[in-house]
C-alpha cells in the first residue's frame, strides 16, 4: 500500500486467548471490533468491547486484550508507526 507510518492488520483471536500484560515503546495501537467481544484494559481502565467498537492504547502503556465471546473475535489492528511482530518492539512487566 505505500504506507510507512502506519500498519493494519486484520486477525483473528480465538476464545478464551488474547494478548498478555505488555506495552509497545514508542508505538500507537488501536483495536477495532468487526466480530464477538473482547475485554481491553489499559492503565487500570477495563472497558468490553464488541462489534463497531474500539480502543486505544497510548505508546508506552502497559495493556490486555482478552477474548470473552463463545465466537472469536475479528478485528482490525492499527499500529503507528508499524509495530511489524518484532520481538524489540515489545516490552512485557517484569
Amino acid at each position: 500500500m505505500g504506507a510507512t507510518q502506519l500498519e493494519v492488520i486484520h486477525g483473528t483471536i480465538e476464545r478464551g486467548k488474547g494478548a498478555l500484560p505488555h506495552a509497545h515503546p514508542g508505538i500507537e495501537q488501536v483495536c477495532y471490533v468487526l466480530e464477538g467481544r473482547a475485554r481491553a484494559e489499559v492503565n487500570g481502565q477495563v472497558q468490553e468491547l464488541g462489534p463497531g467498537d474500539c480502543c486505544f492504547f497510548p505508546a508506552e502503556a502497559m495493556h490486555v486484550f482478552t477474548v470473552i465471546s463463545d465466537e472469536p473475535v475479528k478485528l482490525l489492528v492499527v499500529y503507528a508507526p508499524p509495530y511489524e511482530e518484532s520481538p524489540d518492539r515489545v516490552i512485557r512487566p517484569a
